[in-house]
Formats: structure tokens, C-alpha cells, sequence
């Protein structure tokens, strides 16, 4: 059986290719990204969504309030029969109605090291903090901000040299690594909930 993932994206979509290049060479098997959603017209992602003939859906969330676009995004993951959400840079609160629909089948990416620095520019927050080491998270998304269960993290030094912009390179990187390995133990069966802890079964 094929996971069919659908991703919810604003931006450039890095995360997103990352997510599209691990399953075209087979380390995330069984899966398939089968639609992309935006809420930025001009959203990059969208664009490598349809160079790798993904469908791509621009949702325009001017002039309606969230509980209403929620429930597009809900009528185009139904009509893709989506088994697994993940947000790419998005950068809307997702409401609980989503949530509720798709309960530990929601995966996002964060630029920190949670439950430090949420929400947005969390890079930008760690350098201006002064810590020692910064990193990024993949969790589960619930109700609050940031603030699902935690799958994986990884961990970089903050070096001398670095300025803001290496520093959120840096991390990107690992982005780039951890999320598709939760992608795929999720894809296989892997991860078990229980309360705030995220258990990984052999």
C-alpha cells in the first residue's frame, strides 16, 4: 500500500524537495506525494510540485476566515485520500478541525531546537539569544504553537564566525536530513504516540 502524503507550504518548498528526492530514490518507500497546497500564489514550491508532475493548488485565504479555508484544505486532502500531512514552511496555524481529522498524521519542521524558540524566525531568536547550540525539530502538530509531540531533533554548535544567515543555513541542512527520515518511519510503521513522548519501534 502507498502513503499518499499531501504538504502544505507557503515558501522556496526546500523541505519539500528534500521530501520528493528521498522518495524518487527509494529511501522513503511506499509513499507518494500526491498533491501540494499553497497559500501564496507565488509559493516556489509550487513550481517544483509541477516539475515533478505533482499537483500543485493554490488556496486563496483572502477574505475568508480560518475555520472556512481549513475546510478547503480539508475538501482537497479528501479528494487526494491523504494518509499523511506535512507542513513545509507554512505559515498559517493550522485550525482543529484539520487536527482533529488527521490526529499524529500531521508532521511539520521547525528551525529550533523545541520547546525552545517558537514560532517564527527562530533562528534569527537563538543567534540574538546567544546560545551555544542550535538545531531543529520534527514534531507532531496539535493545537498549540510548536508544541506536538517531538520525533526527531539534531543538534549543530554555534560557531564564532557564524553570523545569522550561516547559522540558518546550517540548520537547513540538517532539515533536510531529519525530516525525510521522520517521513519514512512514519511511512513504515514506526512511530507509536504515547502522550508527549514518541516512541521509535525497531
Amino acid at each position: 500500500m502507498t502513503v499518499k502524503i499531501a504538504v502544505l507550504v507557503s515558501g522556496r518548498g526546500s523541505n519539500l524537495q528534500a521530501i520528493i528526492d528521498n522518495i524518487e530514490r527509494g529511501y522513503i518507500k511506499n509513499a507518494a506525494v500526491n498533491v501540494v497546497i499553497s497559500n501564496k500564489a507565488n509559493a516556489y514550491a509550487l513550481e517544483r510540485a509541477r516539475n515533478h508532475g505533482i499537483s500543485a493548488v493554490f488556496l486563496d485565504p483572502k477574505g475568508r476566515d480560518r475555520a472556512e479555508y481549513d475546510r478547503e484544505i480539508l475538501n482537497v486532502l479528501r479528494e487526494y485520500d491523504t494518509d499523511l500531512l506535512l507542513l513545509a514552511g507554512y505559515f498559517r496555524i493550522l485550525g482543529s478541525e484539520i487536527i482533529d481529522a488527521y490526529r499524529h498524521r500531521i508532521l511539520n519542521i521547525h528551525p529550533s531546537l523545541l520547546p525552545a524558540f517558537k514560532g517564527l524566525h527562530a533562528q534569527k531568536q537563538a543567534f540574538e539569544y546567544g546560545v551555544k547550540v542550535a538545531g531543529c525539530t520534527v514534531h507532531f502538530v496539535d493545537e498549540g504553537l510548536d508544541s506536538g509531540p517531538i520525533i526527531i531533533q539534531k543538534c549543530i554548535p554555534v560557531l564564532p564566525e557564524d553570523s545569522e544567515k550561516t547559522l540558518t543555513d546550517r540548520i537547513l541542512e540538517q532539515e533536510h536530513i531529519i525530516y525525510p527520515e521522520a517521513v519514512r518511519l512514519f511511512v513504515e510503521g514506526k512511530l507509536k504516540v504515547e502522550g508527549r513522548s514518541v516512541i521509535t519501534l525497531d
